[in-house]
Protein backbone atom coordinates (compact mmCIF):
# COMPACT_ATOMS: atom_id res chain seq x y z
CA UNK A 1 0.00 0.00 0.00
CA UNK A 2 1.21 3.25 -1.17
CA UNK A 3 2.00 5.88 1.96
CA UNK A 4 -0.06 8.65 1.94
CA UNK A 5 1.68 12.21 0.92
CA UNK A 6 2.73 14.70 3.92
CA UNK A 7 3.20 18.08 3.66
CA UNK A 8 3.80 20.92 6.40
CA UNK A 9 0.74 23.46 6.11
CA UNK A 10 0.71 27.04 7.04
CA UNK A 11 -2.64 27.62 7.18
CA UNK A 12 -5.80 27.67 4.08
CA UNK A 13 -8.08 30.50 2.93
CA UNK A 14 -11.39 29.52 1.77
CA UNK A 15 -12.39 32.61 -0.45
CA UNK A 16 -9.35 33.61 -2.01
CA UNK A 17 -9.39 36.53 -4.83
CA UNK A 18 -6.01 37.32 -5.27
CA UNK A 19 -4.47 34.53 -5.88
CA UNK A 20 -5.63 33.77 -9.51
CA UNK A 21 -8.33 33.70 -11.49
CA UNK A 22 -12.14 33.05 -9.67
CA UNK A 23 -12.54 32.26 -6.33
CA UNK A 24 -10.17 30.18 -4.86
CA UNK A 25 -9.21 27.78 -2.29
CA UNK A 26 -5.79 28.64 -1.09
CA UNK A 27 -3.17 26.29 0.93
CA UNK A 28 -0.22 28.35 2.08
CA UNK A 29 2.26 25.38 2.60
CA UNK A 30 5.12 26.29 5.20
CA UNK A 31 8.75 26.45 4.49
CA UNK A 32 11.17 29.32 2.79
CA UNK A 33 14.56 29.93 2.52
CA UNK A 34 14.48 33.47 1.21
CA UNK A 35 14.37 36.27 3.87
CA UNK A 36 12.52 38.49 1.98
CA UNK A 37 12.65 42.19 3.43
CA UNK A 38 9.22 43.24 3.21
CA UNK A 39 7.85 39.61 3.55
CA UNK A 40 4.68 40.08 5.36
CA UNK A 41 4.51 36.24 6.28
CA UNK A 42 7.69 35.69 8.11
CA UNK A 43 5.67 32.76 10.41
CA UNK A 44 5.85 30.87 7.35
CA UNK A 45 9.77 30.73 6.62
CA UNK A 46 10.82 27.84 8.99
CA UNK A 47 11.09 24.49 6.97
CA UNK A 48 9.53 21.30 9.06
CA UNK A 49 6.80 22.47 11.09
CA UNK A 50 3.40 23.46 10.54
CA UNK A 51 0.44 21.34 10.40
CA UNK A 52 1.11 18.20 8.79
CA UNK A 53 -1.76 17.34 6.10
CA UNK A 54 -2.13 14.77 3.63
CA UNK A 55 -3.17 15.37 0.01
CA UNK A 56 -6.56 13.43 0.01
CA UNK A 57 -8.08 15.54 3.50
CA UNK A 58 -6.42 18.60 2.03
CA UNK A 59 -8.29 18.14 -1.74
CA UNK A 60 -11.63 16.97 0.28
CA UNK A 61 -11.42 20.07 2.22
CA UNK A 62 -11.33 22.26 -0.93
CA UNK A 63 -13.84 20.23 -2.78
CA UNK A 64 -16.29 21.94 -0.16
CA UNK A 65 -15.88 25.23 -1.56
CA UNK A 66 -15.89 23.81 -5.18
CA UNK A 67 -19.89 25.25 -5.62
CA UNK A 68 -18.09 28.74 -5.31
CA UNK A 69 -16.07 28.78 -7.91
CA UNK A 70 -17.39 29.28 -10.49
CA UNK A 71 -16.27 28.88 -14.48
CA UNK A 72 -12.70 30.81 -13.45
CA UNK A 73 -12.08 29.32 -9.52
CA UNK A 74 -10.06 26.61 -8.31
CA UNK A 75 -7.23 25.93 -6.08
CA UNK A 76 -3.59 27.77 -5.77
CA UNK A 77 -0.82 26.81 -3.36
CA UNK A 78 0.98 29.29 -2.08
CA UNK A 79 3.54 29.47 0.47
CA UNK A 80 6.33 30.04 2.24
CA UNK A 81 7.39 28.33 -0.88
CA UNK A 82 6.21 25.83 -2.16
CA UNK A 83 8.60 23.93 -4.65
CA UNK A 84 10.00 23.17 -1.18
CA UNK A 85 7.71 20.43 -0.80
CA UNK A 86 7.19 19.67 -4.67
CA UNK A 87 6.52 15.87 -4.13
CA UNK A 88 3.57 16.97 -1.81
CA UNK A 89 2.44 19.49 -4.54
CA UNK A 90 2.71 16.75 -7.65
CA UNK A 91 0.24 14.58 -5.78
CA UNK A 92 -2.01 17.02 -4.64
CA UNK A 93 -2.36 18.62 -8.26
CA UNK A 94 -2.31 15.36 -10.18
CA UNK A 95 -5.32 14.87 -7.77
CA UNK A 96 -7.14 18.19 -8.17
CA UNK A 97 -6.76 17.40 -12.27
CA UNK A 98 -8.53 14.04 -11.83
CA UNK A 99 -11.39 16.33 -10.90
CA UNK A 100 -11.63 18.45 -13.06
CA UNK A 101 -10.11 21.43 -10.52
CA UNK A 102 -8.16 24.20 -12.23
CA UNK A 103 -4.53 24.55 -10.35
CA UNK A 104 -2.24 27.32 -9.79
CA UNK A 105 1.11 27.59 -8.32
CA UNK A 106 2.51 30.71 -6.75
CA UNK A 107 5.78 30.76 -6.38
CA UNK A 108 9.07 32.91 -5.98
CA UNK A 109 10.65 29.92 -7.92
CA UNK A 110 13.76 30.41 -5.78
CA UNK A 111 14.59 26.21 -5.63
CA UNK A 112 14.55 25.84 -9.37
CA UNK A 113 17.56 23.83 -10.59
CA UNK A 114 18.51 21.98 -13.42
CA UNK A 115 19.75 19.31 -11.35
CA UNK A 116 17.77 16.43 -10.60
CA UNK A 117 16.28 15.09 -8.91
CA UNK A 118 14.18 17.95 -8.79
CA UNK A 119 14.08 18.99 -12.49
CA UNK A 120 12.13 15.68 -13.61
CA UNK A 121 10.16 16.54 -10.45
CA UNK A 122 8.99 20.07 -11.20
CA UNK A 123 8.65 18.87 -15.15
CA UNK A 124 6.14 16.01 -14.03
CA UNK A 125 4.42 18.97 -12.07
CA UNK A 126 4.13 21.71 -14.73
CA UNK A 127 1.63 18.59 -16.47
CA UNK A 128 -0.78 19.36 -13.37
CA UNK A 129 -0.21 22.71 -13.48
CA UNK A 130 -2.88 25.69 -15.42
CA UNK A 131 -0.96 28.48 -14.50
CA UNK A 132 1.87 30.14 -12.34
CA UNK A 133 1.75 33.31 -10.46
CA UNK A 134 5.61 34.01 -10.18
CA UNK A 135 7.07 36.42 -8.32
CA UNK A 136 9.92 38.39 -9.68
CA UNK A 137 11.22 40.61 -6.60
CA UNK A 138 14.20 42.46 -8.09
CA UNK A 139 15.44 42.11 -11.32
CA UNK A 140 19.12 43.03 -10.92
CA UNK A 141 20.77 40.06 -8.98
CA UNK A 142 23.12 41.44 -6.44
CA UNK A 143 19.66 43.64 -5.29
CA UNK A 144 17.95 40.47 -4.73
CA UNK A 145 20.79 39.07 -3.17
CA UNK A 146 20.63 42.36 -1.08
CA UNK A 147 16.94 42.17 -0.41
CA UNK A 148 16.16 38.39 0.03
CA UNK A 149 19.20 36.68 1.12
CA UNK A 150 19.59 34.88 -2.37
CA UNK A 151 20.85 36.32 -6.17
CA UNK A 152 18.15 35.49 -8.56
CA UNK A 153 19.73 33.97 -11.52
CA UNK A 154 17.93 30.59 -11.47
CA UNK A 155 14.70 32.27 -11.41
CA UNK A 156 15.06 34.35 -14.24
CA UNK A 157 15.60 31.01 -16.11
CA UNK A 158 13.40 29.79 -15.04
CA UNK A 159 10.85 32.40 -16.06
CA UNK A 160 12.99 31.60 -19.57
CA UNK A 161 12.18 28.01 -19.52
CA UNK A 162 8.42 28.24 -18.66
CA UNK A 163 8.34 31.14 -21.67
CA UNK A 164 10.08 27.89 -23.70
CA UNK A 165 6.95 25.50 -22.57
CA UNK A 166 4.38 27.87 -22.86
CA UNK A 167 3.40 27.47 -19.35
CA UNK A 168 0.59 30.24 -18.84
CA UNK A 169 2.02 32.84 -16.26
CA UNK A 170 1.16 35.69 -14.14
CA UNK A 171 4.32 37.91 -13.43
CA UNK A 172 3.94 39.57 -9.83
CA UNK A 173 6.45 42.19 -8.86
CA UNK A 174 6.37 44.44 -5.17
CA UNK A 175 7.45 47.79 -6.18
CA UNK A 176 9.22 48.92 -2.69
CA UNK A 177 10.55 52.30 -2.90
CA UNK A 178 14.60 52.53 -2.10
CA UNK A 179 14.68 49.11 -3.14
CA UNK A 180 13.02 48.13 -6.28
CA UNK A 181 10.93 51.80 -7.17
CA UNK A 182 13.78 52.96 -9.35
CA UNK A 183 13.36 53.55 -13.08
CA UNK A 184 16.79 51.90 -14.21
CA UNK A 185 15.77 48.56 -12.72
CA UNK A 186 11.93 49.13 -13.95
CA UNK A 187 13.17 49.40 -17.54
CA UNK A 188 15.50 46.34 -16.94
CA UNK A 189 12.39 43.97 -15.82
CA UNK A 190 10.11 45.51 -18.68
CA UNK A 191 13.02 44.51 -21.47
CA UNK A 192 12.90 41.16 -20.05
CA UNK A 193 9.69 40.57 -18.90
CA UNK A 194 8.83 41.67 -22.84
CA UNK A 195 11.17 38.55 -24.38
CA UNK A 196 8.63 36.29 -22.38
CA UNK A 197 6.17 34.53 -24.48
CA UNK A 198 3.84 32.71 -22.11
CA UNK A 199 3.05 36.45 -19.82
CA UNK A 200 -0.94 36.44 -19.50
CA UNK A 201 -0.82 39.25 -16.95
CA UNK A 202 1.74 41.48 -14.99
CA UNK A 203 0.74 42.64 -11.82
CA UNK A 204 2.67 45.58 -9.89
CA UNK A 205 2.01 45.07 -6.06
CA UNK A 206 2.31 48.04 -3.94
CA UNK A 207 4.57 47.60 -0.64
CA UNK A 208 2.55 47.82 2.60
CA UNK A 209 2.97 47.47 6.03
CA UNK A 210 0.42 45.30 7.05
CA UNK A 211 2.96 42.20 8.43
CA UNK A 212 5.02 44.53 10.02
CA UNK A 213 3.33 43.36 13.40
CA UNK A 214 3.98 39.71 12.67
CA UNK A 215 7.90 40.39 12.86
CA UNK A 216 7.94 42.08 15.82
CA UNK A 217 6.10 39.46 17.29
CA UNK A 218 8.60 36.52 16.47
CA UNK A 219 10.95 39.32 17.87
CA UNK A 220 12.82 39.44 13.97
CA UNK A 221 14.20 42.98 13.46
CA UNK A 222 11.71 44.73 10.40
CA UNK A 223 14.69 46.04 8.06
CA UNK A 224 12.40 48.32 5.94
CA UNK A 225 11.13 50.59 8.88
CA UNK A 226 10.93 53.51 8.17
CA UNK A 227 10.30 53.33 4.54
CA UNK A 228 6.65 53.82 3.72
CA UNK A 229 4.09 52.37 0.79
CA UNK A 230 5.31 53.88 -2.68
CA UNK A 231 2.76 56.95 -3.72
CA UNK A 232 0.48 56.45 -6.06
CA UNK A 233 2.02 58.22 -8.79
CA UNK A 234 5.45 56.10 -8.11
CA UNK A 235 2.68 52.84 -8.83
CA UNK A 236 1.69 54.47 -11.85
CA UNK A 237 4.64 55.12 -13.02
CA UNK A 238 5.89 51.46 -12.93
CA UNK A 239 2.95 50.82 -14.62
CA UNK A 240 3.81 52.71 -17.47
CA UNK A 241 7.45 51.91 -17.44
CA UNK A 242 6.22 48.17 -17.30
CA UNK A 243 3.76 48.35 -19.74
CA UNK A 244 1.08 46.49 -17.58
CA UNK A 245 -1.97 46.90 -19.32
CA UNK A 246 -0.61 44.78 -22.40
CA UNK A 247 -1.01 41.82 -20.73
CA UNK A 248 -4.96 41.34 -21.22
CA UNK A 249 -4.62 37.40 -21.39
CA UNK A 250 -6.67 35.34 -18.96
CA UNK A 251 -7.37 32.05 -17.72
CA UNK A 252 -10.05 29.88 -17.28
CA UNK A 253 -11.08 26.31 -15.70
Amino acid sequence: MTEPVVGYIHSTESFGSVDGPGIRFVTFMQGCRMRCEFCHNPDTWNIGTGHKRITDELLQEALKYRPFWGKKGGVTISGGEPLLQIDFLIDFFRKCKEQGVHTTLDSCGMPFTYDEPFFSKFEELLQYTDLILLDLKHIDSEGHRKMTGWPNDNILELARYLSRKGQPVWIRHVLVPERTDYDEYLYRLSDFVAELKNVQKFEILPYHKLGVYKWKNLGIPYKLDGIEPPTPERVENARRILNTDSYTGFLTA
